[in-house]
């Protein structure tokens, strides 16, 4: 579904970010793979090198625009081209009400969930336009950026933000073939999650509720997703917001 495709994943050291190099490795994209822990991606790496994938590491923040311009860089410059993009970096935390919320908790979220976004358009794009050949772009929201979720209110408010963000770039740059479109993510266990639910395993209950199938992803359930998103099988599809939820957004 992705040969022949480069695609630039970031938050690609674990969880989604590390499920989807894997399956876009699977299906013969070229991947190049950033995150802020350079340890983590290399072992994400090295068993798809190993196994015959063509794939390169950016070691970096998405908060960082020098860090973004280097991985489209790196992808061009490895690859001959950058065709899609999953952008999946972000970072929320625990429901403390918004009056009571730390300003540099606010800081942090805005600036990975939202800021970095921005960042990856802002360089992707330019290198989708000048090969003039189109591009796929996808960005991770949540069920955060539809309603309240009890998430902290930054997070609720970032998650909104990457939808809209994902719909001004889908009407500005369509003309040109490059599409953008979001993912709406449930709850999912990651690393992360496991790591939560071991020191408070009560929360998996309510993470699972509103779920119509009563249970949480796995984060190759999204990961196909966003391969489906970046691949021409949904060539008529742009400015959309993919809810891959088991079902909570349509209660």
């Amino acid at each position: 579904m992705l040969n022949g495709r480069t695609v630039l994943i970031t938050g690609a050291s674990s969880g989604i970010g590390a499920a989807a190099a894997r399956l876009f490795a699977e299906e013969g994209a070229a991947v190049v793979l950033m995150a802020r822990r350079a340890d983590a991606l290399a072992e994400v790496a090295a068993p798809l090198v190993e196994a015959g994938a063509r794939v390169a590491v950016a070691p970096g923040d998405v908060t960082r625009p020098a860090d973004v311009e280097r991985a489209v860089a790196l992808a061009v410059d490895t690859f001959g081209s950058l065709d899609a993009a999953f952008n999946n970096a972000g970072w929320g935390t625990g429901g403390t009400v918004l009056h009571e919320l730390d300003e540099g908790v606010y800081d942090r979220v805005m600036d990975l969930n939202v800021r970095g976004v921005w960042n990856c358009l802002r360089h992707q794009i330019p290198a989708m336009l000048k090969a003039g050949t189109g591009g796929a772009i996808v960005n991770t929201s949540s069920t955060a950026g539809i309603v309240a979720t009890g998430a902290v209110a930054p997070y609720v408010a970032a998650k909104h933000a990457v939808l809209g963000l994902t719909k001004a770039a889908a009407m500005e740059y369509g003309e040109s073939g490059i599409r953008v479109n979001a993912l709406v993510v449930g709850s999912t266990r990651t690393e992360l999650m496991d790591e939560l639910l071991q020191d408070v395993p009560e929360l998996e209950a309510s993470f699972t509720a509103r779920a119509i199938q009563k249970r949480m992803a796995h984060p190759r359930e999204v990961a196909q997703a966003a391969a489906w998103l970046c691949s021409d099988r949904s060539s008529f599809l742009t400015g959309a917001s993919m809810p891959v939820d088991g079902g909570w957004s349509a209660i």
